[in-house]
């Protein structure tokens, strides 16, 4: 299955090839680097190098931004009820990925759909908490925020005072994921959706290793042991080049299905639209089980 986040009004991709990607962001160009893009970009009109913002990759690792005209640190972008802050980071990231607005409006549209059900919702990798402020303000009645980094999680503490959900019932935890959910075992607790977004590579506050391919089963194997037995969503996405969202099928019948018989999965691919050629610029894969 092909999933479009085709619903943004302050975020287009207005063009990728040959590597990069040229995005909008509430009227900010930004060029940046993308893996995925090796088709020819067109440059023809010379679109390109009006572009606010360049980010360049170093021979050393990493890169930096070229500025083109002077702008803010930060700004913000809307995506229908929520609020997020934008800023260029040194490893070309802005702290929002859009494709995730179409898993966004998916888990929103099962939370609401039990009005009267008090969901818990675990955000495992969860980053600057797009899909937790999602859940929330969709009425999940708690949403659990876990990332390694601290930078990471204090820029979702802003995003929740930018949509406006301070009063909300959301946990902003500073912890190895899988460690997190061991100790959620041990004290028997158990939740009603989980989803991670879990790096290709990664380490723990504490320096634990993190590959995707030797921990990935682990973990949710680990995430069955607390996902509710009136459990709503369970949802893997990954960036991982290589791997085949027929991966994550097989994982989630094998390891899922046989504890949540009463559900239905769904594998693909994420995708943003060019808004300049009739092509899609593809963004990971992910799974999907959700209570039938």
């Amino acid at each position: 299955m092909l999933r479009k986040a085709d619903e943004w009004k302050d975020y287009s991709c207005i063009d990728a090839g040959s590597g990069e990607k040229l995005e909008q962001w509430k009227g900010i160009v930004l060029r940046r680097p993308d893996p995925q893009a090796i088709w020819p970009a067109d440059y023809t009109g010379g679109l390109w190098k009006k572009a606010d913002a360049v980010y360049h990759r170093s021979n050393r690792g990493g890169g930096s931004w070229e500025y083109k005209k002077q702008l803010p640190e930060s700004w913000t972008v809307d995506y229908k009820n929520l609020t997020f802050k934008v800023s260029p980071t040194g490893f070309k990231h802005t702290g929002l990925f859009p494709e995730q607005a179409a898993n966004w409006d998916w888990m929103s549209g099962l939370i609401q759909k039990y009005p009267d059900e008090e969901f818990r919702i675990l955000n495992l990798f969860a980053y600057t908490g797009g899909a937790t402020m999602a859940c929330s303000a969709a009425g999940a009645a708690e949403v659990v925020h876990v990332d390694a980094s601290k930078g990471m999680v204090q820029w979702a503490k802003e995003n929740r005072d930018l949509c406006g959900l301070s009063e909300r019932r959301i946990r902003f935890i500073v912890d190895d994921c899988l460690k997190f959910v061991e100790r959620e075992k041990r004290r028997g607790r158990t939740y009603h959706g989980i989803l991670m977004d879990p790096p290709s590579y990664g380490r723990g506050p504490d320096g634990e290793m993190w590959k995707f391919e030797k921990e990935i089963t682990v973990l949710i194997q680990a995430c069955m042991e607390i996902l509710d037995e009136k459990a709503l969503f369970f949802l893997i996405n990954s960036y991982t080049t290589g791997f085949s969202s027929i991966v994550l099928e097989n994982m989630m019948k094998t390891m899922i299905m046989p504890d949540h018989p009463d559900g239905k999965i769904e594998t693909g691919e994420l995708a943003l639209p060019l808004e300049r050629r009739d092509l899609l610029l593809p963004c990971g894969i992910y799974g999907r089980w959700e209570r039938l």
